[in-house]
């Protein structure tokens, strides 16, 4: 464990933002869920509402650094590639 007071802050901070970036990936992760039952029960406005709700909460995952940008440009693609398909 961490003696020095800055050690202990940056301990502090660190639980901190790893709670809030746990966070965020499954907000994250529930949404694309979402969407992808969407996507399975074929209701195309459905699906469409949902994505777009998706790429909005990916791109803030991906503007805060939980995620690397490409990641979620890569993730945006695929699921609207998908519900494009339908």
């Amino acid at each position: 464990m961490a003696n020095h007071k800055s050690a202990l802050k940056r301990v502090r901070q660190s639980e901190e933002r790893r709670i809030r970036n746990r966070a965020r990936k499954t907000r994250m992760k529930n949404v694309i869920r979402s969407l992808e039952e969407a996507i399975a029960s074929n209701s195309r406005e459905t699906a469409l509402e949902r994505l777009k709700m998706a790429v909005s909460v990916i791109d803030t995952t991906a503007s805060r650094g939980v995620i690397h940008k490409n990641t979620a440009s890569r993730k945006v693609a695929r699921l609207s590639k998908r519900v494009n398909a339908l």
